[in-house]
């Protein structure tokens, strides 16, 4: 496993992240299982795991801490603050008073003195950037977290951030955590060069596109809506709806090149995804041993040029073959109010 420097943090990170979305009720319930996983990962030389406050309502932190016991200084470890964690207001967002309240909850769910790198999950544009910024240097400074970054945040709102925290004397973002893969490149415009002119390290999540890169949903064949990812959104996957009929063309063309180079699908995106310059580690978020087993055979994987050409051919750079769940929308694209102007102030003359 190679490992690369973490944003200029002097950390290093293994290049593929282990994230654990998929552990707890969400995914797999056996906490014995997910920690077998977890190690078995360890074992092979990842160092670098991932979670979230919010994954199984806080069960995926607590296997990772059971997980990480007599293996924690070996361990660079993230997780994420953002989503509402309960009923009721100021139990979510990016406050100071929500940040500095569930970073000690996150500490007790994850056995540990302090988290390596702590994220904001999404942008909230309630709260101002500085107010979010001055309660993560203020953690930095008690030693409860050694770094911070942010997760799905759109370019423009990166520089904005990265102004902000030169101004104020604050400390800055020093990751982006965006989703990224072949069917979704949108990012490579914009995100990515801005994390690479800043010096910020860059870790992608979905790397196997819900599920379309793993080569289980084909053209021509049947998807149960009743299932698994399909049954908790089937609007992602239905092939009657024409952005999902398209990811299934690519996919065709996708299953034919990894069999041409003698390896899976799963492991060509994943090696496209590490490919990129910008990224420093690619999240896997297996649930089973299997899975990550599977993927793991892809880490000797060296994508050519040739190879990388004809990807570009089936999706082109900067081009996505579906909107990312969760990467974030403009407000304007999302309410009309913001893009529209009075009725009586509409006309020109």
């Amino acid at each position: 496993m190679r490992y690369r420097i973490l944003g200029g943090t002097g950390m290093e990170v293994s290049a593929y992240c282990l994230g654990t979305m998929m552990f707890g009720a969400a995914g797999n319930p056996d906490h014995d299982d997910s920690i077998r996983i977890i190690h078995r990962a360890l074992d092979h030389g990842i160092n670098f795991v991932d979670t979230a406050d919010m994954y199984s309502a806080g069960e995926s932190e607590e296997i990772v801490g059971k997980a990480l016991r007599g293996r924690r200084d070996d361990v660079v470890l993230a997780t994420k603050v953002h989503f509402p964690m309960g009923e009721g207001p100021n139990r979510g967002g990016n406050s100071r008073r929500w940040i500095v309240r569930e970073v000690e909850a996150s500490l007790r769910r994850l056995g540990t003195d302090w988290i390596d790198l702590y994220q904001i999950h999404r942008p909230d544009h309630r709260t101002d950037i500085e107010e979010t910024l001055g309660a993560l240097t203020d953690l930095v400074r008690q030693g409860k977290i050694r770094a911070f970054g942010s997760s799905a945040f759109p370019a423009h709102e990166t520089v904005e951030a990265y102004h902000v925290a030169r101004q104020r004397g604050l400390y800055r973002f020093r990751t982006e955590q965006p989703p990224y893969n072949i069917l979704a490149r949108g990012i490579e415009g914009d995100v990515l060069p801005t994390a690479q002119r800043l010096g910020m390290g860059v870790l992608t999540y979905s790397p196997l596109g819900w599920g379309f890169l793993t080569g289980r949903y084909r053209k021509g064949q049947e998807i149960d809506l009743s299932r698994g990812r399909a049954a908790r959104a089937p609007q992602r996957f239905d092939p009657s709806i024409p952005v999902n009929a398209a990811k299934l063309e690519v996919v065709e063309e996708l299953v034919k090149l990894a069999d041409e180079l003698g390896r899976t699908l799963p492991e060509l995106a994943i090696a496209f995804a590490a490919a990129h310059p910008a990224v420093t580690s690619v999240i896997l978020g297996p649930r089973t041993m299997e899975q990550l087993e599977g993927l793991l055979k892809g880490a000797s994987l060296v994508l050519d040029d040739a190879v990388l050409d004809r990807i570009d051919e089936l999706v082109p750079p900067g081009t996505n073959v579906y909107h990312p769940v969760g990467l974030w929308s403009p407000a304007p694209l999302t309410d009309a109010a913001l893009r529209r102007r009075p009725v009586g102030d509409r006309a020109a003359g």
